[in-house]
């Protein structure tokens, strides 16, 4: 792996590569003794629609080595309104979803990047205080990685149906603990589809 790696906005065409991603990912997922993504949820064409959505709205990020995809993640500016209280989604913070590195790149700490990357880019763009992030319930080595990471565990929400959500451990870590050398693994290529959208967009 090249020791700076190229990130840049994912289009909808990147739809296969994001999926991609997600079910090498899901085929991992049983050795850690977890049910995370055995099926999507709540449906395929519900999880290919989210999916869809942040490529749409250009929140979605792709990081390469020679071209090769490497990881994903995506970020806003506003959290699960199901999840997140009124008052914490009054403080300025980074959301983020689809977090996931090839299994090929386990192992270099590209994910710990990632948040970082993330992170500052939401302190920058928005002066973000938080890193944000709603976990799969049921993954404790996932909820371990991310307290590994300097995340805290704010809370697990007990979502009754019709809103059962899967991804309901809360975690936050501020920004103000963001590494800049961990954040700088990343060389941004611009979009080719015009500026992205601003933090009020």
């Amino acid at each position: 792996m090249r020791d700076i790696l190229l990130i840049r906005p994912a289009a909808v065409g990147d739809m296969g590569t994001i999926i991609g991603l997600i079910n090498e990912a899901a085929a991992w997922l049983p050795s850690k003794g977890t049910d995370q993504w055995a099926q999507p949820w709540p449906s395929e064409a519900a999880r290919d629609a989210r999916v869809r959505r942040g490529l749409r709205d250009r929140r979605t990020w792709i990081a390469e080595d020679h071209g090769v995809p490497v990881a994903t993640v995506t970020y806003r500016q506003n959290g699960n309104q199901k999840l997140w209280t009124p008052m914490e989604q009054r403080e300025p913070a980074v959301y983020l979803s689809r977090l996931i590195v090839a299994r090929k790149y386990a192992g270099y700490e590209v994910g710990a990047a990632l948040i970082d990357w993330a992170g500052q880019r939401g302190l920058w763009g928005w002066n973000a205080q938080w890193i944000r992030i709603d976990v799969w319930t049921t993954n404790v080595a996932l909820h371990n990685y991310y307290e590994k990471r300097g995340f805290r565990w704010i809370r697990t929400c007990d979502l009754k149906e019709p809103d059962r959500y899967p991804s309901a451990a809360l975690f936050q870590k501020p920004t103000a603990e963001i590494d800049p050398e961990s954040a700088s693994l990343f060389t941004e290529l611009p979009s080719s589809d015009g500026p992205l959208p601003t933090a009020e967009s």
